[in-house]
């Protein structure tokens, strides 16, 4: 049967130095993951009101090969979206707008892809931080409680005070692992909120194309 002794022991033995190992491997993967995804979006935007005066252009002049041409020139969100619609254009409206449907569902889990490793990160690296402060101060009142209880004999006073300053530094030492994770969380944070509103940004754009594509159709089956 675990008791606490058990569980005290075993947490004075690992110290917080790991928590804080772990902190700085969880920092760097998240570093990773924000330059990445950063990368990722910056590719993925377009100038879109060139793109849509080019493909509606083309549209208007019923030119559906250059419409698909001037989109798969682009790697755009918009783009992609709006060429899935454009490769069932022979179907009708209906066909094409369910197309498009999908190839954006299909983005929004690309563009997704790792924020949840962000947002759980944020949430939960100062937990992990102290976590780290728990085991240290554990320690510090496990060294206290060893400390020399008399203060008769000369050396007693002494020797209590360099107890409490030992005490003090490892209080001091477990501390730091809270203030590390809160440092892993603010970037973590900052970055999953700002790609949540990049994220919206991307997708809201794949209406403008996808709106031009559909009035292309709907002009085509009033035979216009």
């Amino acid at each position: 049967m675990i008791t606490i002794e058990v569980v005290k022991q075993a947490l004075l033995r690992s110290g917080a130095t790991w928590v804080l190992g772990l902190l700085g491997a969880l920092s760097l993967l998240s570093m990773a993951i924000i330059v990445e995804r950063w990368l990722f979006y910056r590719q993925r935007g377009c100038d879109l009101p060139k793109l849509a005066r080019r493909l509606g252009a083309s549209l208007a002049a019923r030119d559906v090969e250059g419409a698909r041409a001037a989109l798969h020139e682009s790697k755009s969100v918009a783009a992609t979206v709006a060429a899935a619609g454009l490769e069932l254009a022979n179907l009708g409206a209906v066909s094409a707008d369910k197309a498009m449907q999908s190839a954006t569902a299909l983005e929004r889990a690309r563009l997704e892809r790792w924020l949840a490793y962000l947002g759980t990160l944020g949430n939960n690296a100062p937990f992990i931080g102290l976590f780290g402060t728990v085991i240290g101060v554990i320690g510090a009142f496990e060294a206290l409680g060893q400390s020399p209880a008399g203060h008769l004999a000369s050396g007693a006073v002494s020797a209590t005070q360099v107890a409490s300053q030992t005490v003090m530094t490892k209080i001091a030492e477990a501390l730091v692992a809270t203030a590390v994770g809160i440092l892993v969380a603010l970037p973590a944070v900052a970055a999953f909120n700002y790609f949540q509103r990049r994220i919206a940004s991307l997708l809201s754009s794949t209406e403008v194309l996808s709106n031009l594509v559909l009035a292309y159709l709907s002009r085509e089956s009033h035979g216009d």
